[in-house]
């Protein structure tokens, strides 16, 4: 898996999921019991595979996490982390009740049951649109993946302009502090 670049890999996991999250429409529509397998065994295997295969489909989540986190942060970063992942499983609850009352399904009316299902497992796609966002990777000589180097823009070269100025300005404030600490304890 380390050699698989991360745009890839987070590719498949939400196809994947999406894939697989579609099985309890097979249990909601009896059409498990055509392939002669029961309700109970059916929801108990498709529950025990999902729940594995989410924490598996969360491990490139965390290979990232580690990949970008500087030394010394690694708690701090975890923890965050593990915040927004259960802040996400918050609001999709919440959005899961909206859809179901949405789609007018209720403890006595299942008719959209199946329909909300499918709708709400294609949810699992949006995040396809921003991988985009997540570094490009590359193997290099020896089969690792690197990230794709990626050109500055000219203005970021010049003095006064772009990333150049807060480098400078960091470097002189240092420097200016340094010298007036050596003059504080030069004259201590």
């Amino acid at each position: 898996l380390k050699r698989i670049p991360l745009r890839t890999l987070f590719k498949w996991v939400c196809i994947t999921g999406v894939v697989l999250g579609m099985t309890p429409v097979i249990l909601v529509t009896h059409a498990n019991r055509a392939l002669g397998l029961p309700d109970e065994i059916f929801a108990m295997g498709d529950d025990l595979v999902l729940t594995v295969l989410g924490q598996i489909g969360f491990m490139p989540v965390l290979v990232l996490a580690a990949n970008i986190c500087p030394p010394g942060v690694e708690a701090s970063l975890y923890a965050a982390l593990m915040s927004v992942n259960n802040l996400s499983g918050g609001l999709g609850s919440l959005f899961g009740g909206f859809a179901t009352q949405w789609f007018g399904v209720t403890e006595s009316d299942f008719t959209n049951l199946p329909l909300l299902l499918v709708v709400t497992n294609l949810a699992g796609l949006l995040p396809l649109p921003f991988l985009f966002l997540l570094p490009e990777q590359t193997t290099n000589d020896d089969g690792e993946l690197v990230v794709v180097a990626q050109a500055e823009p000219e203005d970021a070269q010049q003095p006064g302009v772009g990333v150049g100025v807060g480098v400078d300005v960091l470097d002189v404030v240092a420097e200016e502090d340094l010298s007036v600490e050596m003059e504080e304890e030069t004259l201590k």
